[in-house]
Formats: C-alpha cells, structure tokens, sequence
C-alpha cells in the first residue's frame, strides 16, 4: 500500500507542474484515489432493493485507507476514450440474500484480498451539457476480478461517470460500475458494484513554445505567441503577427504592415526619408515649402522657387539687365536681350572708333606707331572693353604712292600691329580680326596731298 501511496504523491508533483491546455490537446489522463466494493446488488431479490440502499456506505461498502485504484485513458476521438482500470480492496463486509421481508445481512468474509483488472470505454457527455467544467459520462467494459485466493471470474460492466474540472487539466472524478459476473456460484463471485472517486490529471499536450498553446494548433509552435493569432507573437502589440509585421517591434497600423507614420504624412517611417516632418510622397516624405520640387533639406533657398541647376535658389541677374547670369554672357555689364545680355554696340560707339582709328600714326613706310599714336590706341581700348561680347575687324589701307604689292603688305601690317596693341591690353583675341586692303579702297583723291592723307588710314568695324 505504501508503494501506492508514493505513486500518488509523485503523479500531483507532476500535476502541479503542467501548464494548462485544451482537452482535445491532452489525450492521455490518469486517474487515482480510493474505490469502494458494495455486494449488496447481487443480494437483492427485487430491482428496486438493488438501488434501496445505493449509498449506504456504512454497512455495505468495502473501503481500504489508501490509493486502491489507478486508471490510464487515452482520448481516440469523437467523446470516446479507452482505458484500462486496475484496483484492490480487501472485503470485510459481504451482503447476504434477503429472506423474505427481512433486514439485509452483513458478513465478514474472511477479510479476503479483492484484485481487479478492467477494460472501459468511455464517452463524455460533456458536450451535450456545453458546461467547461462539469463533464458527465457513461461507460461499458469488461474485466476480470479475483477474490481471496481461490474466486475469480470475467465481469461485464457498465455505468455512469462526473468529473468537475477544477482547471483544464486536473479535476475531481467519480465512477460507479455495475460488474455483472459470469460465475454461477455467487460465493465464489457476486455481482457487485464498484465505485471510484479520485483525481483526474489530464497530460500528453506538446507545447514546445510553453504559452499555452498546443503544437499542433500552434501557427508558430517555436515562439510563444498569443492565442489570438493562433500561436503566433505580436511583439509590438499593434495587432499585427511579428510574421506579417514589416516593423514588428515598433507599432504601427496595418496600412502600413505595422510600420508607424511619425509625421502622419501617409508614408510609413521606414519609408519615409524625413519621418520626423510631415511630406510630399513624390519626395520621399520630405518637406518642400516652396514648390520647386526640391526638398527643404536639398534646398539652397527653402522658402524661394529656384531651378535645380542653382541649389533651388532663383537664378541672379547682377547686372539687372532681365537677362539671368546663366544665361548672360556679359552678366557684369547691362546689356540687351537680343544681345544674349551685352550690350550692342552703337553706331556713335563706331563712329567714335573709326574717329580714333583716323589718327593713328605711323612711321612712314613702317608699321610701327609714332608716340602720339598710344593715347589714340588706349581709347579705342577702353571703347572695345565696353563691349566685349561684340567682334571687329581692324582693316588696314594705304595710298597709291608705291607698288601695289608694297602697298598690300604694308596695310597688313599696319592693321596686324594694331590688332597685337588690343590684345596685349587686354582684348581677347579671338574678337579681333585683321585685313589689309592696300590702295584698292580709296575714300579721296590719291591725286592730292590731303587725300592721299585721308587714304592712308585704319578703320574699326563691328562684326556680325
């Protein structure tokens, strides 16, 4: 008895150390406790006396101090479950047949051992009371029972069963059968009743995450998870599985696949280049205040329209011309629209060159400039300078004294070297051109003296 006794301590140790679980999850349950052997049904001559005294404990029931019984079960499916009892008691008090209307009579046996073994097939009738905690049921079965050291024969049995469920898993049992004999001889083995109550431990759920969802209704049976998503985490709590989150520890709503919207500007923060501030989607979710397409942060000049190419500043025009800098090739200097921003150049401004160009001087017969000619050279300087988005052509010309060749070269080299003058002071030289036309354009009478003056001469012309 005392090896029974250990075994129950250590089955509530195990108890105690369960998590919960669904019934449909455990389908295996132990069960143990103390039964009790009543002969009296087989003593009663009528039906109704085999129930008049059910109950009475007292004077009929065989009942030992100690774990005398231990039931396995295994759930097969449908209410059904299958399992094997195995029980001893010792019969100190045997119920006598009736005689006539008299009292039942009670013996003591012979203190004899009582060992049974027994085979049950059991059905809930949980469902049909839709109760979580009070299961009813019914069972059949069969076994064999042994009594002392010579009685024993194979019983037919049946009856009715109540569980209260204190938690899913553990729960106080009571079960009455009915153990119908197929001894003739009633002494060697009555047909009696056998009762059981005890506690119940349901076990056998896999629940390899521990958060107390079984494996195989367990959408992620490795990660605990909570049982509205089947299993599966949510750790941010935003109502959206870690599996399905795209951020799954930062909360967010679920337009956005759990991903929050700090600026609440429609774009998700993983998304968004500037979360922090509220944006426009074509720029990523930044910011742009004044409607360039460029944003805040990549702006030169945030609250000001401006072009890209400038920084999303507006283009200058320092000369104030109308014509923007980039687009100005003179953007120092006034100048006109037509003239892509310079300034054109007049015809007083050529009158006043070509005025200059008359007083050039010359060595005679050279190309080289007579001293009072550099003022004349340094004011068509400065003319030019106001100028220099424009070209010109400095054209040589001589008189008629002298041979035509002569005279071809020497105009050449008088408008080369005025030419050379301009861009040593500073003109470009890809403005200026030089022509020389000998004697073959006069503007006077080659047959005077003044007018072989006024054809020895240099003229400036603008280039178109």
């Amino acid at each position: 008895m005392k090896h029974l006794n250990k075994l129950f301590v250590a089955l509530v140790m195990l108890a105690s150390i369960s998590s919960q679980a669904q019934d449909s999850n455990n389908p295996w349950a132990i069960s143990f406790g103390a039964n009790a052997v009543d002969t009296r049904v087989s003593a009663a001559s009528k039906l109704e006396d085999q129930f008049s005294q059910f109950f009475n404990a007292k004077d009929n029931w065989n009942i030992i101090n100690s774990v005398s019984y231990l039931n396995v079960t295994k759930y097969v499916g449908s209410n059904f479950s299958f399992g094997v009892t195995g029980s001893i008691n010792r019969l100190t008090r045997y119920v006598l047949p009736r005689v006539g209307e008299g009292p039942y009579t009670v013996v003591n046996p012979g203190d004899k051992n009582y060992y049974a073994a027994d085979a049950v097939i059991n059905y809930s009738l949980m469902n049909l009371i839709k109760s979580k905690t009070i299961e009813p049921s019914i069972h059949i079965g069969g076994g064999y029972t042994w009594i002392g050291d010579e009685s024993h024969a194979g019983t037919l049995n049946g009856g009715l069963g109540l569980t209260y469920w204190f938690t899913e898993m553990v729960g106080l049992s009571w079960r009455s059968t009915y153990k119908q004999s197929f001894e003739d001889v009633r002494e060697d083995m009555p047909s009696h009743m056998q009762h059981f109550a005890g506690l119940t431990f349901k076990f056998g759920g896999k629940d390899t995450d521990g958060d107390g969802i079984y494996d195989k209704d367990d959408a992620c049976p490795e990660v605990a998870g909570l049982k509205q998503f089947n299993g599966c985490p949510d750790t941010d709590a935003d109502g959206i599985t870690d599996a399905s989150d795209a951020c799954p520890e930062v909360a967010g709503p679920a337009e956005f696949n759990g991903c929050p919207d700090t600026d609440g500007d429609g774009i998700a923060d993983k998304d968004d280049a500037c979360p922090d501030v509220a944006g426009l989607k074509s720029l990523g979710g930044c910011p742009d205040a004044d409607g360039d397409g460029i944003t805040d942060k990549s702006d030169k000049c945030p609250d000001v329209k401006g072009p890209k190419e400038n920084g999303g500043c507006p283009w200058p025009d320092r000369d104030g011309d109308k014509v923007l800098d980039k687009d100005d090739k003179c953007p120092d200097v006034a100048g006109t629209v037509a003239n892509n921003g310079c300034p054109e150049v007049t015809e007083e401004a050529i009158k006043r060159l070509n005025d200059y160009a008359k007083t050039i001087l010359f060595d005679s017969g050279k190309a080289s400039f007579k001293q009072q000619t550099y003022p004349v050279l340094q004011a068509i300087t400065a003319i030019l300078k106001e100028y220099p988005n424009s070209n010109f052509s400095i054209e040589g010309h001589t008189d008629s004294d002298g041979k035509d060749a002569a005279n071809q070269k020497l105009s050449e080299d008088r408008a080369a070297a005025v030419k050379n003058y301009l861009i040593e002071s500073g003109i470009a030289s890809s403005r200026l051109a030089s022509a020389g036309f000998g004697e073959s354009k006069p503007i006077d009478t080659n047959k005077t003296k003044a007018g072989k003056a006024n054809n020895r001469r240099v003229e400036v012309k603008l280039v178109k």
